[in-house]
Order: C-alpha cells, then sequence, then structure tokens
C-alpha cells in the first residue's frame, strides 16, 4: 500500500483541521508506533503502523470500507432531516471524514451496504460498464413461477417502457413465498418495478451480497463490520449464482430473521 503522510492521514481520520493538526504534532499527542511524533511531513503506511491521537488509536488502512445490515427506516446518504442515515449506524469514532454510502437503498428495504471513504473503489461498483451483480432475498405476494423466472432471464420491458438487462431469479422452496434475484443494474425502484410488471408485489426486499461478498448470516441487523483492504475485491467479482443461492438456502434461517425484524 503506497504511504501516506502522518499530517494528511489525521486530516482524514480525525475532525481536526490542518493548522489544528500542526499544533498537536508539536504537543506530542501523536504516535507511531509507541513512539511520539512531531513531524508531519513523515511518510507512514497505515495498513501497518499503528497511529494513536492523545492515546486513541486511529481507524488503520489508507481507505476504510464497512459492511452494515441496514435496517428499516435508515436511509443511504451521508445527512438528511427526516430520517437516520447508515453512517449512523457506525460509532461516531469511526465516521470518517468523506464516509459515504456506495449504493443506496430504499429507506423501507434492507440488508448489504457498503460504507466508505474510497470514491475510486464506489466507481468500480457502481459504473453501469461494470456490471457487478447485486443479490436480492424477497418476499413475494405470490410465489415467483418459472415463467417469471424466464421472462426476467430475457430482460423484462416496465411498464414505462424501460429496458432491464437480463435477471436471474430462483424461488426458494420455504414458506412465504421467497425468491433469489440477481440484477446488474440498479435502475429505480428496480425489484418492485420488474415484479409489478410480472403483476406480483415485493413484501419485503432484503440484499445478501454484493458482487462475491455475502452478507455475515449472523450480522444482527443494524450491525457493522470492518472489510479488510484485502477483501474488498471480492466486491468486484461477478459472483455466482447457484453458490450464493445454495448459501442463502443454507442459512435462510438467519437472513429471514434479519430481514423481517423491522417489518
Amino acid at each position: 500500500m503506497a504511504q501516506l503522510r502522518l499530517d494528511k492521514l489525521l486530516a482524514n481520520r480525525t475532525p481536526h483541521s490542518r493548522s489544528d493538526i500542526k499544533s498537536i504534532l508539536k504537543k506530542g499527542a501523536v504516535q507511531v508506533d509507541g513512539v511520539t511524533e512531531c513531524d508531519g511531513s513523515r511518510k507512514i503506511d497505515p495498513d501497518v503502523q499503528q497511529v494513536t491521537l492523545y492515546g486513541k488509536k486511529l481507524v488503520g488502512q489508507s481507505h476504510v470500507c464497512f459492511l452494515v445490515n441496514k435496517p428499516q427506516g435508515y436511509i443511504c446518504a451521508t445527512e438528511d432531516r427526516m430520517h437516520r442515515t447508515v453512517l449512523e449506524l457506525l460509532p461516531r469514532e469511526l465516521r470518517v471524514k468523506g464516509l459515504f454510502p456506495a449504493g443506496r437503498l430504499d429507506v423501507d428495504s434492507t440488508g448489504l451496504v457498503l460504507l466508505t471513504d474510497d470514491g475510486d473503489l464506489a466507481h468500480r461498483m457502481l459504473a453501469p460498464k461494470s456490471h457487478v451483480p447485486k443479490y436480492y432475498l424477497v418476499r413475494l405476494a405470490k410465489p415467483c413461477t418459472p415463467a417469471d423466472a424466464a421472462r426476467l432471464a430475457e430482460g423484462l420491458t416496465l411498464g414505462d417502457g424501460t429496458q432491464c438487462l437480463p435477471a436471474q431469479a430462483k424461488p426458494l422452496p420455504v414458506k412465504g413465498d421467497y425468491a433469489l434475484i440477481c440484477l446488474h443494474e440498479g435502475k429505480y425502484h428496480q425489484v418492485k418495478r420488474m415484479f409489478a410488471a410480472l403483476s406480483n408485489h415485493v413484501e419485503t426486499l432484503h440484499r445478501v451480497a454484493v458482487g462475491g461478498m455475502i452478507l455475515p448470516p449472523e450480522l444482527a441487523s443494524g450491525g457493522y463490520v470492518a472489510v479488510l483492504h484485502k477483501d474488498v475485491e471480492n466486491m468486484l467479482k461477478s459472483g455466482n449464482f447457484d453458490a450464493i443461492y445454495e448459501r442463502i438456502m443454507t442459512d435462510f434461517s438467519s437472513y429471514s430473521i434479519n430481514e423481517v425484524h423491522e417489518v
């Protein structure tokens, strides 16, 4: 990982201004690997070296990524006057400068959301040409039939004429008319609109995977987990529908509990 200036890391990881940081360094309040450091121009590797400010360890790595299990009632934004934001699911000390949700889920939808300060990663995930797949566990008003799955696989045309890319869907043989659906794009309310075009209705929607990264089934609603830099590339993989389907089947009780917890 490329090295960073110490003062830049402190500016990114604390609420202090650059001028404040100069004063803080002069006071001897910063340590690198247990040794007091007063030179803000010193280059360090935040993935390897430990930096503390007033004895408190800073969030490491050049960029940070957190996977959160979004409950209902939270919106994917950095601030909002009407709703709580997904950033509020993290402790205040982890809400570093520049942190934002990479992608969105509707306020009434739940599941995997990535919070990061890495704009390049977010662009690679969200760029239309990347087609990073996103997997959703949906509870429907009525079963997803083989005919429905076939129409989705062909590329459905919505009621307003919007053309959708081919999508994979497969019902789960469990009570509640659940199905797993995989999209390679992110149009407005797309999953709900697609099933509406099939004369069905999405009762609940829970995102369970992005690319090759699966939402940990043990992660409670509202919980979070840090994503290490070496694991970030999993989010950019194509994933495997059948493998993720089998994983959801195996851990269905955990996923369904998380999904309906806030309903």
